[in-house]
């Protein structure tokens, strides 16, 4: 469901800009340019490389000096990857912040995840958005831009996407501070919300506990032998969907504790 997408600012993935992408769906406008970003980083290298220079200075040999500036940029590459530390900065001229879900400050977007507006997430290079819109919390979309278009994630899914993402080894952070409004925020607002069927859940759920039962039987190898192990995948193949909702959501919980 996408009743939204006509108007969200949503960026096909053109090259390795997903940074790129991922600023501007969450902003909603196209603030940001590969360029703008670049300059970002390349100010970023040089404080960096300046500290390090700093460094060394009393070292005897200029040979150190000369490998410090030789270092390649830490935060981007000729394929257009950009740091987290660059899309930090530049979000900060929106006042807005990322933390970590897995930091202190970070801990309790876990527990209700759908109240913040927004989280960004980044696996091997790769970035992409969640976002609110309307501050409602049933208006959440994944504005990954290798998706066809956005799309909706239910009130219940989000948090068991994103568990599910952890798991898979995305780092997540969650973005404090107030977005600007767009013309999603108010269409959100002012029509309908959507209505999460059972059908759908029970699809979600199926496809979120595959990711989890592998990562439970990792788990499992290091405390119980091969037949135990074997003995828990054969009864999980027995488990009806109202079980394996119940189990999921169980699961969920626990983990958001």
């Amino acid at each position: 469901m996408s009743d939204l997408a006509p108007y969200m600012i949503w960026e096909k993935q053109e090259g390795c800009l997903c940074a790129q992408h991922c600023i501007n769906s969450l902003l909603q406008g196209e603030y940001f340019t590969a360029v703008d970003l670049s300059e970002i980083a390349k100010n970023l290298d040089q404080a960096e490389h300046a500290a390090l220079q700093e460094g060394v200075e009393q070292v005897p040999t200029g040979l150190l000096r000369e490998n410090v500036s030789a270092q390649k940029s830490q935060n981007m590459d000729d394929s257009g990857f950009f740091s987290v530390q660059v899309l930090s900065h530049a979000l900060k001229v929106w006042n807005l912040e990322l933390v970590p879900v897995g930091s202190e400050e970070g801990r309790n977007s876990k527990k209700i995840p759908e109240e913040e507006e927004a989280y960004i997430c980044n696996l091997r290079e790769h970035w992409f958005t969640l976002r609110r819109f309307g501050g409602i919390k049933s208006r959440w979309y994944n504005l990954d831009s290798l998706l066809n278009g956005p799309e909706w994630i239910s009130q219940i899914y989000l948090g068991m996407l994103l568990n599910q993402l952890e798991t898979e080894g995305y780092s997540i952070f969650v973005v404090r501070g107030i977005l600007p409004t767009s013309q999603a925020d108010e269409y959100a607002i002012s029509h309908p919300q959507p209505v999460e069927h059972d059908s759908d859940l029970d699809m979600a759920i199926a496809a979120s506990l595959k990711s989890v039962e592998a990562t439970d039987r990792t788990e499992n190898l290091n405390n119980t032998n091969h037949q135990n192990l074997n003995s828990k995948g054969s009864t999980n193949d027995e488990l009806s969907i109202d079980d394996l909702r119940a189990k999921r959501l169980a699961k969920f919980e626990n983990k958001n504790v």
